[in-house]
């Protein structure tokens, strides 16, 4: 459940802090206050993308941050648990956008990519945005809402697996034949290029390794007069070498010790300090007489690494890629060579995996069949209770060709709806008027949550399009979902404000230099102004008031009555 959201410096928000109850919670105000932009800061605070002009003007960063209680939610636990990012049962998610543009998350303190911002946030909150009833009429969002309600997202996301390996190896094969207009050319090119590149012979990591000689041939004069020097400066110098200064220091120190004992750790660091230097001039010693300055060996480099480099450059790639390239290259040779046995391969292959695909896909097809089953008896029982009794509600499933299978299986999914008695299930889009459409929306997104355990659900105005008796109807679906999660609803209908547990009511204030969003928690006689200015527009009448103060009394009654029966 959400606990509590906090905003900073979004758009007009310039500071709110809200803290939220169980049950159903309704938000109101004048067109222009800014009801939606809380529930824009929801979303980002639950991953969705951002940028720079949602900084409020004048401001450094927007600012967002949640408290839910998960714990009567399992599935949000284990996925804290499962990224290292439980902290004794809380869970707060923040969200920073900066005025440039960039943006940083945060779960529980801990700082993590949006992607993981917003894969928790699907477990915690269903956001239904005032476009659903828009975007309902494409076979997607039905797909999804039936797959959703289903509970057949992983199901078919295995089915989308099965496709995606099988169409890589189909294509391959279809590559394959589709080479045989020119495998003789290919062949010959190819064979061309490995002799070249074998000529070559080039090794993995081998121009690496030749720049560096290639560096030390380059200053071997200087390597050795370093060396030559740093001896002198250690040990061979006859007239002072640090290996001579220790010595005396040491003999120095061993005729003090006898006068005070505790000189005698020195004494022995000196004798590590000169057994260090020993090894350290031998090694010198070493490196500079293996130090080559042979100028044949220099010129060969600088030809071996010419011929690297034009090799390269011909196939475009950098030389320490050829080895690679070359590899690539046999394989394809191989393929091309044998291509009618590579083929039957592939064939097999590719046959094998479109029969797994098809048996995970036919699958889906059946667990999809029976959810939709459901799907339509809860959707068209739904109706009723919206002001379309008599109407009903189908999802047709059609089987698609193989040749048109996709990678979420092969059914082509469509919701139809028969708005009144009678009347043939028709294509939702094609028949739905603006009113029906709104409430099929809301129906049909109430019944698809029923499908998860998103323990809070936020609708945005979906009520648009509808009033009167089927407003109040709305509202009581909206009350009855609230009895068993968090609701919070923005809408402009007093039937639906009326009949919530908890009213907020969103200001905008301006002193003519800037504007901003304000918040009001209400309480009884509060809630009578507002939905009374609900009911009667700027001007509020005793009648309005008297009208709000009976919506708002009988609404808790009504309620207990239906739910009663």
């Amino acid at each position: 459940m959400l606990m509590n959201l906090q905003v900073r410096d979004f758009a007009i928000v310039e500071k709110i802090d809200i803290e939220f109850d169980p049950g159903m919670t309704v938000l109101t105000g004048e067109t222009g206050a800014g009801k939606s932009i809380l529930v824009d800061a929801l979303g980002l605070v639950l991953g969705e993308r951002g940028n720079a002009q949602l900084v409020r003007d004048g401001a450094k960063r927007a600012e967002f941050a949640a408290e839910f209680d998960i714990s009567m939610l399992a599935t949000a636990c284990a996925w804290l648990n499962e990224h290292a990012l439980d902290l004794d049962g809380e869970c707060l998610l923040r969200r920073v956008i900066n005025a440039d543009g960039r943006s940083r998350a945060f779960i529980n303190g801990n700082s993590v990519p949006v992607s993981q911002l917003k894969n928790l946030g699907e477990l915690l909150l269903d956001i239904h945005g005032q476009q659903f009833h828009q975007s309902l009429g494409r076979r997607s969002v039905q797909r999804d809402l039936l797959d959703h309600y289903g509970g057949l997202l992983e199901l078919r996301a295995e089915t989308a697996t099965r496709f995606s390996v099988w169409t890589a190896v189909a294509e391959r094969l279809a590559q394959l034949l589709d080479a045989d207009s020119d495998r003789a050319s290919r062949i010959d090119l190819l064979t061309f290029q490995l002799q070249e590149l074998e000529s070559l012979g080039a090794t993995e990591g081998e121009s690496d390794a030749l720049n560096a000689e290639r560096q030390i041939l380059q200053n071997s004069g200087r390597l050795a007069a370093g060396v030559a020097a740093a001896l002198d400066a250690l040990m061979d110098s006859e007239s002072s070498n640090a290996n001579g200064l220790i010595a005396e220091a040491t003999r120095s120190l061993n005729a003090l010790s006898a006068f005070d004992p505790s000189l005698q750790p020195l004494i022995e660091m000196l004798d590590t300090a000169s057994i260090q230097i020993s090894e350290t001039s031998e090694t010198l010693r070493r490196y500079g007489d293996d130090i080559d300055m042979d100028p044949q060996r220099r010129d060969w480099i600088e030809e071996r690494l010419d011929a690297l480099r034009a090799c390269a450059r011909k196939h475009r790639v950098t030389p320490n890629e050829l080895p690679a390239l070359q590899q690539r290259l046999q394989t394809e040779f191989d393929d091309m060579t044998h291509s009618a046995e590579r083929g039957r391969e592939l064939e097999a292959q590719s046959a094998s995996l479109r029969k797994d695909f098809l048996a995970k896909a036919s699958a889906l097809s059946v667990a999809r069949t029976k959810a939709a089953t459901v799907f339509s008896a809860a959707v068209t029982d739904a109706m009723s209770g919206l002001g379309m009794p008599g109407g009903t509600f189908e999802v047709a499933i059609s089987r698609r060709d193989e040749a048109s299978a996709r990678p979420w299986g092969i059914d082509e999914i469509e919701f139809l709806i028969s708005a009144n008695p009678g009347q043939k299930p028709q294509a939702l889009a094609k028949i739905a008027s603006g009113g029906e459409l709104s409430r099929m929306s809301l129906a049909i997104q109430v019944i698809a949550s029923d499908g998860s355990s998103i323990p809070t659900m936020v609708f945005d105005e979906v009520d648009s399009g509808v009033g009167g008796g089927v407003a109040e109807m709305v509202g009581r679906r909206l009350q009855e979902i609230g009895e068993n999660r968090q609701v919070l609803c923005v809408t402009h209908l007093p039937q639906v404000a009326s009949l919530a547990d908890h009213h907020f009511r969103i200001s905008k204030v301006s002193d003519g230099k800037s504007t901003r969003t304000g918040l009001q928690v209400l309480g009884k006689d509060e809630r009578i102004e507002e939905i009374a200015r609900m009911l009667g527009g700027v001007e509020i009448t005793r009648k309005t008031l008297a009208h709000a103060e009976e919506m708002l009394a009988g609404a808790r009654q009504k309620f207990l009555e239906s739910t009663a029966v």
